[in-house]
């Protein structure tokens, strides 16, 4: 496995490679590294080697279609391992560096799996750091848009996470014979159950997840000033960091809602479900944009697990198992006025918030769950096993 950032954390890595190596499979993640941590050690029974990545080569990232820093770093990474041990297949995350996994395919003659945890193109066209001259200049939406084509009709395996990205990718031209829903659900077995606790009678709304504008926490904020204005008393507890956590803390506090919005930085898992479980309900914000439509989020399931009451945008994939599920309500992303009567309308029924709460605990135990998304995964891996071994 290829994975361009740090490990850990990362939950969907996480459980593929326990799922894995559970099933017989030996399991080698490379994996990029900006922290003291061991250049070599295991995770449960998978190897993580580590290469340490200097902030030149990490920025260097926005441009690797156009410059060949980035790709010299990943490549000398893979191809010492290579030369040390012999791999039957390749599985890269995400679309960067697929480039690899392809180089790797042909010369080794191995199959290739690219693992899409968003929609990269997407993503990449919101992103603040490609709006800038400079981005703009280096990195081309359509060349990402040219270059995850390219790289996924030469792959073996195309791992998506949800339904729409799987009818994204297929209208690329991409066969339905190698897409495999494997989606961000959660694994039961390893984490912790909480029982709701009430600090007080606000109604406690929370969020956990990274502080960045196409989250949409801006919206939320707008809609906590309304409710704030008709005497609603409610709190905004935010668990997560990001590059927009200044502008959300400037904007609490233009607003004047400051002392009811709480940001409490970046929590380690359990943390965080503990601040869950103080809670109403829970929010997923995220805007209407190309990657929010075709992925979706593991705090969704977290949260349902935890019996939490879901409010989210109108995102489709969020809307579709939401709705599907009856674990919560949406409203339209771009609309605080939407959001805040719904709240109010939630507010104001207890009933509503238990009964959302139980529907998406029984979802998850019975349908969204890892066990299920598991067997797809290592099925996905059983096919690729009898493909090479035929080819032999």
């Amino acid at each position: 496995m290829v994975l361009e950032s740090e490990f850990p954390p990362d939950l969907r890595v996480e459980n593929e490679m326990l799922a894995l190596t559970g099933s017989g499979f030996e399991v080698h993640l490379a994996c990029s590294a900006k922290r003291n941590q061991p250049e070599k050690e295991l995770f449960g029974k998978a190897v993580i080697h580590r290469k340490k990545m200097s902030q030149f080569i990490y920025k260097s990232s926005v441009g690797c279609l156009r410059f060949p820093f980035y790709f010299n770093f990943w490549r000398k990474h893979i191809l010492n391992l290579l030369k040390k041990d012999k791999y039957d297949a390749i599985h890269v995350h995400d679309l960067p560096l697929s480039k690899l996994g392809v180089e790797v395919k042909k010369k080794y003659k191995i199959p290739l799996v690219i693992d899409l945890h968003e929609n990269w193109p997407g993503l990449l066209k919101y992103a603040p750091h490609a709006q800038t001259i400079i981005g703009r200049l280096v990195s081309s939406n359509e060349q990402w848009t040219q270059y995850e084509k390219d790289m996924l009709q030469k792959a073996d395996l195309v791992l998506t996470v949800v339904e729409e990205a799987r009818d994204r990718i297929a209208s690329l031209g991409i066969g339905n014979e190698k897409l495999c829903i494997v989606s961000n659900t959660l694994n039961t077995d390893t984490i912790q159950s909480h029982d709701r606790k009430r600090a007080d009678n606000d109604f406690v709304l929370f969020y956990g997840g990274g502080l960045n504008r196409h989250r949409g926490l801006q919206i939320v904020l707008n809609a906590i000033k309304i409710l704030k204005d008709r005497n609603i008393k409610i709190r905004l507890e935010i668990a997560g960091s990001g590059s927009y956590k200044g502008t959300l803390e400037k904007q609490a506090l233009k607003l004047g809602i400051s002392p009811i919005v709480t940001f409490h930085g970046q929590k380690p898992l359990n943390d965080m479900l503990e601040l869950l479980a103080e809670a109403d309900a829970a929010i997923i914000p995220h805007l209407r944009t190309d990657n929010n439509d075709a992925t979706i989020p593991h705090k969704l399931f977290q949260y349902m697990y935890q019996k939490k009451t879901i409010i989210s945008s109108d995102c489709p994939p969020l809307k579709r198992i939401i709705n599907e599920t009856g674990s919560g309500f949406t409203y339209q992303s771009d609309s605080p006025e939407e959001l805040a009567d719904l709240i109010e309308r939630i507010f104001t029924d207890e009933t509503l918030l238990e009964s959302a709460g139980r529907n998406g605990n029984k979802a998850v135990i019975e349908k969204y769950n890892w066990k299920v998304d598991k067997q797809r995964l290592l099925e996905s891996y059983n096919q690729l096993t009898r493909t090479m071994t035929n080819k032999v």
